[in-house]
């Protein structure tokens, strides 16, 4: 037999896709060995466990999980509800983490460091194909261990890598410099991170859905503190790709999201501004002033980014990669 047939495949990431993945990899006979960074199964979700899916539990409970968590007793939760994050923890994440199947080969606070073939850099080719990985893992209290491997499946996800403010991908010029004018993405607006926006000068950058919840939880948040105002920076040149199909989106909790927000932009409880790409950041006393491309600028006591996310591709540095050309990969082949 082939001895790297032998060995367990590494997971990175014990979020829904990494652990759905290791569900399958069990029902094929295959051996999973899961590396999650965090202290827990989810753990970056458990950063925006205040957020309200506009997916149903429908769309995020995986076939193999559940076929799992059903030999467990587990109670599926309402197909048609939209979960919270920290319901996507507590009533499925968590109980699939706590399966013998999955806990017996999950590994909490260990986080890859690097993955490469076991003795090769990337400049060797000979038998490439045929030689293990190795993942190095710094494990709880600071310990590093190599870890061997026949494959790897990187569900790392991008929560920890978000996009800069700046255009053409590069961060605005002292946007490094200005990390405490700059919250954390999708921070909880009404509960834990209150105090930091409340009747203060909020400035919100980004076109997706990520910055739609946060401009109408900012909203709600200002209805208790009128001192709060809102701004709104997109790079295009109209918001209507954010507000979406309204009644006719095949999602309609995602399709109410932006009916929402174009009423509260309409109002002028929001202000909006277009065309908007951010070329630098100047930091004042209590906040920074915000220039775009064009010369326009915007002073903010605190800047929201919800510009997405990108993956790190640090650990893989020496693998061969081949990946799509956009800047977040939706496939790649690893060698």
């Amino acid at each position: 037999m082939d001895p790297v047939k032998t060995l367990p495949v590494a997971v990175i990431g014990a979020g829904p896709i990494g652990l759905a993945t290791a569900a399958h990899l069990l029902e094929r006979g295959l051996e999973p060995l899961i590396f999650e960074a965090g202290p827990t199964a989810g753990s970056a979700v458990e950063q925006w466990r205040h957020i309200r899916l506009f997916s149903p539990w429908r769309f995020n409970l995986d076939a193999a999980a559940v076929r799992l968590l059903e030999g467990t007793g587990w109670v599926a939760p309402r197909l048609t509800a939209l979960p919270y994050g920290g319901e996507l923890i507590d009533y499925y994440l968590a109980p699939l983490a706590a399966t013998p199947e999955i806990s017996s080969r999950l590994q909490a606070s260990a986080r890859v460091i690097a993955v490469t073939r076991q003795g090769m850099d990337k400049t060797h080719a000979r038998d490439r194909d045929t030689t293990p990985f190795t993942v190095r893992v710094e494990h709880e209290h600071g310990e590093v261990r190599d870890h061997t491997v026949a494959a790897v499946i990187d569900a790392s996800g991008t929560w920890s890598t978000r996009n800069p403010l700046g255009t053409s991908g590069l961060p605005a010029i002292g946007e490094d410099t200005a990390d405490d004018r700059i919250s954390s993405p999708l921070p909880d607006l009404t509960g834990r991170d209150r105090a930091t926006f409340a009747n203060r000068r909020v400035l919100v950058v980004g076109a997706g859905h990520s910055a739609a919840n946060t401009l109408i939880n900012l909203a709600d948040l200002a209805k208790e503190e009128p001192g709060t105002t809102i701004l709104w920076a997109v790079r295009g040149g109209s918001a209507e790709k954010v507000y979406g199909g309204g009644d006719a989106d095949g999602l309609p909790a995602r399709g109410q999201l932006g009916v929402r927000l174009r009423r509260l932009v309409e109002a002028g409880t929001i202000e909006l501004r277009t065309g908007f790409g951010i070329a630098s950041l100047k930091t004042r006393d209590s906040g920074a002033t915000v220039e775009a491309v064009d010369g326009r600028t915007l002073d903010a006591d605190v800047i929201i980014p919800c510009t997405g996310f990108r993956p790190d591709l640090d650990i893989l540095r020496e693998l061969r990669l081949n990946l799509d050309p956009p800047s977040r990969p939706r496939s790649s082949s690893v060698r």
